[in-house]
């Protein structure tokens, strides 16, 4: 077996064998709390596959956490952590409903196209203010884009309940205006959830790969996230490259916002995302921020989250057992980076010895 094939088989390895620790852990910890885990399971898969509304309701969840996992993708490729992945998906869809509600005289593609431009540039300006932050002042882009998060939590309190952003519709709850008809996208299947925004979700992921391995920018991305020193040898500018990186992957997360704002809901309320900025993180570790690792690992998450709803109505296990099997996968998924991070840099987390052969204290 040659070296490439060997370096493939670890790396699908790896996810599938977090997969099924992390289930096999699940089952033990649903058995310990008085439950019968194989009717949890069983319910879990036919809420997820099986029939085709089940699968459909899978991919309506898949679809934000492929935007949110090329989010944190194509930071991580350039050496940055962007954990504001959810931040900024909250401003995508803010910016994208406000124009959505208006703007009535544009055509309805066109106007469609405006409205994802508008989602992808609140993302992205929520991007741009952690990549200035760290550039002009070396802050930590793992605290501002935290941070960063809550601000936009709060903007949007604000924008549901203050005009000119809230629906003034007597009696109703506090909300944005609803976007027009013309810019909501038409639904794959009847009788079911499934949007155009899946085939979005798709096209993001491939112009992440041409982006990433076909182009000079992509390539130099990579270089500066695997090895700042060599590329600032090379000429390439650190600081311009991160900026870029961090400013598209909040424009990513932006998209996934609005396409979640347009392609199921008419108007934009509070707890509108079901944790997807976070969980992309997992989705994107797992899948080894590479574009087949994110659809796959996309759409099994998509599914904990789908058939996590069936499993809690008919075997009565608590929604917190799918919180917990998804936290297992990021705890495997991140030690995995640990060991890649410490074994290129030679950082054990070791005792460093003494000349006479003794420990540091």
């Amino acid at each position: 077996m040659n070296s490439k094939a060997v370096q493939y088989s670890k790396s699908i390895g790896f996810p599938v064998l977090s997969i099924l620790v992390a289930l096999i852990l699940g089952a033990i910890f649903i058995t310990a709390i008085g439950y019968d885990a194989a009717f949890a399971y069983r319910s879990l898969f036919n809420g997820a596959f099986g029939n085709i509304h089940s699968f459909s309701e899978t991919l309506v969840q898949t679809t934000p956490l492929i935007f949110t996992a090329v989010s944190y993708s194509i930071a991580y490729k350039c050496g940055l952590i962007n954990l504001g992945a959810e931040g900024q998906l909250h401003m995508g869809a803010i910016f994208g409903a406000f124009v959505g509600a208006r703007f009535e005289v544009l055509p309805g593609g066109l106007h469609i196209l405006f409205v994802l431009a508008c989602g992808f540039i609140g993302g992205a300006l929520w991007g741009l203010i952690a990549g200035a932050l760290k550039m002009r002042f070396g802050a930590s882009e793992l605290i501002t884009t935290i941070m960063l998060n809550y601000i936009a939590f709060e903007f949007l309190s604000f924008a549901v309940t203050t005009e000119p952003f809230r629906d003034m519709t007597p009696g109703a709850a506090p909300r944005m205006t609803a976007v027009v008809e013309a810019v909501r996208l038409p639904i794959l299947l009847p009788q079911t959830r499934l949007h155009l925004g899946l085939f979005f979700a798709l096209i993001a992921v491939v112009v992440y790969y041409i982006f990433m391995w076909k182009t000079t920018k992509g390539y130099e991305m990579r270089v500066v996230g695997l090895n700042p020193n060599a590329g600032r040898y090379s000429g390439m500018n650190i600081g311009t490259n991160g900026l870029l990186a961090i400013s598209l992957a909040g424009g990513v997360a932006g998209l996934g916002g609005v396409v979640n704002v347009i392609g199921l809901q008419p108007f934009l309320t509070e707890g509108f995302s079901n944790n997807f900025g976070f969980s992309g993180i997992a989705v994107a570790l797992l899948g080894g921020c590479h574009p087949i690792g994110i659809l796959v690992s996309g759409v099994f998450f998509g599914a904990l989250n789908a058939g996590g709803i069936r499993m809690q109505l008919m075997a009565q296990v608590p929604a917190a057992a799918i919180l917990i099997i998804q936290g297992m996968i990021i705890v495997f998924a991140v030690s995995r980076e640990l060991f890649i991070y410490f074994g290129r840099t030679g950082k054990l987390l070791l005792p460093k010895k003494q000349a006479g052969g003794e420990s540091d204290a």
